[in-house]
């Protein structure tokens, strides 16, 4: 009971469970004299000095009831006062003995030895999911739009922050509970589970075959909300985390804590740990650093980088996404007349451009139409043909790819 008190709680109680135990002794001593004065006082008198007697007992009966409460209160007496004892040496000798620990200023060319640059091919080579830890604006969502643009797999997100323009390059049927509706956010998990419980039949009856082309990307933000909110959360994370790495499901939860409790699963640390990757954002980053693998240069290296720098298990990593979203097109050789020319072009492009050239690049010397695009993407959804072809020329005026036809007939096609 004692590690319950505060510092100065335990020198006050120490000083009344000792108070009380010398009051008891006291009167317990008054009692026994004042009855042997008695036997020889004039019998009128007696009375009153047995009276004080009494009373002086029932004052050490009081005194014995408050120092028993109090030692439950402390428990082991002679352990708490050597924490008593120690914390008043820490206050008493601090100001003499206290050691001031600098760290010099971190080389700029100092690098961990056990550096990721690839938290994604680190990610996939350890077949697990993903936890990720971080703060407000230490960049959780694009992070995990990062991983969705690169995991692989449908990617179906479960957000019900979402803002009309957060995962625009996905089907937005696949992202699921805007405007907080956790109901369909529940619903959703549920079929999950469902799915899951297929695919095991479905492997289980022809192979790793029979469920190819059925992988996915989990995505749910701020999964503590949803451990409230959604009463299939808890499961969801706990077959996924302990089945779904096996049938090629997997999952990325969000959070502002590491801890086993913030993800549903109280009493199975295990499960976090060996199942997730726990990717570390901003402070929680230089927190791991400092407080479980006690390297103060690499909380300064993870310091000096900001956001690009961050903890992926017990591994450092520095990615830079402030430019994410954008897409340079690499340097293109040209040869011809047995010269060689390197032509280097960078275009800044919007979802849009983006889907288009992704097309492109995917059906070489196919010629895209605009119809053709409203039909296969929700991107597009609301916008008209003549808007698509302004795209196309766009992008051709720009190199991108090439125009053919003219009006209502121009189509795009990627060229080198």
């Amino acid at each position: 009971m004692s590690s319950e008190l505060h510092p100065s709680q335990l020198h006050q109680h120490l000083q009344m469970h000792t108070r009380a135990k010398w009051s008891l002794w006291g009167s317990l001593a008054v009692s026994c004299v004042l009855l042997f004065l008695g036997v020889n006082q004039k019998p009128e008198s007696k009375p009153w000095i047995l009276a004080a007697s009494v009373g002086t007992l029932e004052f050490g009966r009081r005194h014995r009831q408050t120092a028993k409460l109090l030692q439950e209160s402390l428990g082991d007496i002679d352990r708490a006062s050597r924490v008593n004892f120690q914390a008043w040496a820490r206050a008493n000798t601090q100001p003499t003995a206290q050691l001031a620990l600098t760290v010099g200023a971190i080389d700029a060319n100092w690098k961990p030895e056990n550096l990721i640059i690839d938290p994604v091919e680190y990610i996939q080579k350890k077949q697990k999911h993903v936890a990720l830890v971080g703060g407000t604006g230490d960049g959780k969502s694009t992070f995990t739009q990062y991983l969705s643009s690169k995991i692989g797999g449908r990617t179906v997100v479960y957000d019900s922050d979402a803002k009309p323009d957060d995962w625009a390059w996905l089907d937005q049927s696949d992202v699921i509970g805007r405007k907080g509706n956790f109901k369909a956010i529940d619903t959703a998990m549920g079929k999950d589970l469902e799915i899951l419980e297929d695919l095991v039949q479905l492997r289980g009856e022809g192979g790793d075959n029979a469920i190819a082309g059925r992988e996915r990307f989990l995505i749910a933000e701020e999964f503590p909300i949803l451990v409230d909110e959604c009463d299939n959360a808890i499961n969801w994370i706990k077959r996924h985390a302990k089945r779904g790495r096996r049938y090629k499901q997997f999952i990325c939860v969000l959070a502002q804590n590491d801890t086993a409790e913030n993800y549903g699963l109280q009493g199975d640390k295990d499960t976090l740990y060996s199942c997730f990757c726990l990717v570390r954002l901003g402070q929680f980053g230089r927190d791991h650093a400092r407080s479980k693998l006690k390297d103060p240069q690499l909380e300064q290296w993870l310091k000096a980088g900001g956001k690009r720098r961050f903890m992926v298990d017990d591994c450092p990593c520095e990615l830079d996404l402030s430019n994410w979203g954008t897409t340079a097109i690499a340097p293109t050789e040209i040869s011809g007349g047995g010269n060689e020319e390197v032509l280097e072009q960078f275009s800044v492009m919007n979802e849009y451009e983006q889907l288009i050239l992704d097309w492109g690049q995917q059906h070489p010397g196919e010629v895209l139409k605009a119809r053709i695009l409203l039909q296969a993407s929700r991107l597009f959804e609301g916008m008209q043909p003549d808007e698509v072809r302004i795209i196309f020329a766009s992008m051709a005026d720009r190199g991108l790819g090439e125009v053919e036809g003219n009006g209502d007939r121009l189509g795009w096609r990627w060229s080198k």
